[in-house]
């Protein structure tokens, strides 16, 4: 069904653009001051801030537990929070385990009521270059290193893994296995400097799980603008928080942490999944996003 959403506080990191935007089929197909013309229903949306939904990290959905126990899930940790689609990881512990690993994390998703997004966890001693290439020929936005010591990343054949990563480019994400901070910290200054040095497409620090991606993450995978933003032709994702008059200086980036007793709206692929409290639980709506080429746009 085509709606017009009117009158629109469109928040895009710091400033707000105001707007109306026509959604068909899903999708964001006009974004313009008005639409006088058109007959389609429309929303007023003069009282609230519209911000993109947004990706969670999850490495662990509960995907084994019961259907009740995932319905659960899905909509108290993720879709209540304004977030419709996530990105996860198949963890891979043999190179030649890697189709069947990420097969089964997609089969394992195919109830899922949010789109997903597959990246692969590998230990940095697996880390070679025909697993890149396979890698690459699965479309993985992101392979997650997961590493205990310096020594472990030392040993990595990096220009090897440079040539093989080319050129689609996938940033490699790390995983410190260290509860100790201090011991951590150091391992994070070593791999920064370390993908600097052998100038690898990389996120320098551990994603936190079970929040949002950063938007410069996002963007590095391959997954922003597909999603985590709105724009003409692009997907009709979005959530609408209650505006109040001190809201002038608000960031996208605090809108989970600081404002989610504000959300009142949210809209997954054009369809309103909650309002206010009203929820649509829509097994099987999600759907595994392709990313065809990493960080082909930047923030």
């Amino acid at each position: 069904m085509a709606y017009i959403i009117e009158n629109a506080n469109i928040l895009k990191q710091q400033t707000f653009q105001k707007a109306s935007l026509l959604v068909e089929k899903g999708k964001i197909t006009g974004i313009r001051d008005s639409f006088p013309r058109y007959s389609f229903m429309k929303m007023n949306a003069e009282d609230y801030i519209m911000a993109p939904a947004q990706v969670m990290y999850d490495p662990a959905p509960p995907l084994d537990r019961p259907f009740s126990e995932q319905k659960s899930y899905f909509i108290n940790e993720m879709l209540m929070k304004g977030m419709t689609s996530f990105l996860t990881f198949a963890e891979v512990r043999q190179e030649s385990r890697l189709f069947s690993r990420i097969k089964t994390v997609k089969s394992s998703l195919i109830s899922s009521p949010a789109d997903y997004v597959i990246a692969v966890k590998v230990p940095a001693r697996l880390l070679s270059p025909s697993f890149i290439r396979k890698c690459r020929t699965e479309k993985i936005p992101a392979v997650f290193v997961e590493a205990g010591s310096k020594e472990e990343l030392s040993a990595v054949p990096w220009g090897w893994i440079r040539e093989a990563v080319f050129p689609y480019n996938c940033p490699l994400v790390p995983i410190f296995k260290t509860a100790d901070e201090k011991e951590k910290k150091a391992l994070q200054h070593f791999w920064k400097q370390l993908m600097l040095k052998e100038k690898l497409a990389h996120i320098g620090e551990e994603l936190q799980e079970r929040e949002p991606v950063a938007r410069e993450h996002l963007a590095m995978m391959g997954i922003w603008p597909h999603k985590g933003d709105i724009r003409q032709g692009g997907e009709a994702s979005y959530n609408l928080y209650v505006k109040d008059g001190g809201d002038r200086n608000i960031e996208e980036s605090e809108l989970f942490h600081y404002y989610s007793h504000r959300l009142a709206i949210t809209a997954h692929k054009g369809t309103i999944i909650r309002a206010g409290g009203y929820f649509r639980f829509c097994p099987g709506y999600g759907e595994r996003v392709i990313i065809k080429i990493p960080a082909f746009f930047t923030v």
